[in-house]
């Protein structure tokens, strides 16, 4: 394996992190939906609603932040947003607060990661670059599907609020990484312009 940048690996490691946290709720949303109250159709709006506003977000974000020199800030502001949300999972009790922690998970992703994807592209040399796009793609794969694993038992087995702390308390630590990184004594630079 080709030798990483210290900047490259700290954000593969903050984004298995993030990676693992998202994954524990995984396909346990629709029963998630279902028990408070939420029925297909419900269901169907949350993640429809969440896709729709990720997607428009990520164009927007991307035209307003490109060429910035605050990516890495922009994938904490993410994250912190994104655990944030995660947490007030434990306070959604119908479907309307289901819809509007959907939007800012969408809203979150949004933020963190165009500016993920382009700090750690300027990171990479061209003649690894696609070695290190599949262990960046592949990671998060791997990670997610040994947590929907790990989730589906502590949901089953302990309670959906263990698992909604549990989710954040990772985010969170995947968040204060990342800042450590970009804000830090020795926060991460490159000789990249756009980094």
């Amino acid at each position: 394996m080709p030798p990483l940048s210290r900047s490259a690996t700290i954000l593969l490691f903050a984004s298995s992190l993030w990676y693992f946290g998202e994954g524990l709720f995984g396909p346990l949303f629709a029963v998630f939906a279902e028990k408070v109250g939420g029925d297909i159709m419900d269901i169907t709006w949350a993640w429809s609603l969440y896709l729709i506003v990720t997607g428009i977000s990520y164009v927007a974000i991307g035209k307003i932040f490109n060429r910035t020199k605050w990516k890495s800030k922009l994938i904490v502001i993410g994250y912190a947003l994104n655990t944030l949300f995660t947490f007030a999972y434990l306070l959604v009790d119908d479907t309307m607060g289901l819809l509007l922690v959907q939007v800012g998970l969408g809203l979150a992703e949004a933020i963190s990661t165009p500016a993920w994807d382009a700090s750690f592209a300027s990171e990479l040399e061209d003649t690894n670059d696609t070695f290190l796009w599949g262990i960046a793609n592949g990671q998060s794969f791997f990670v997610s599907g040994i947590a929907i694993a790990i989730g589906g038992l502590i949901a089953n087995y302990i309670s959906f609020d263990a698992l909604f702390i549990l989710m954040g308390s990772i985010q969170l630590m995947a968040t204060l990484i990342q800042a450590k990184a970009s804000f830090g004594k020795n926060a991460m630079t490159s000789a990249n312009p756009v980094s």
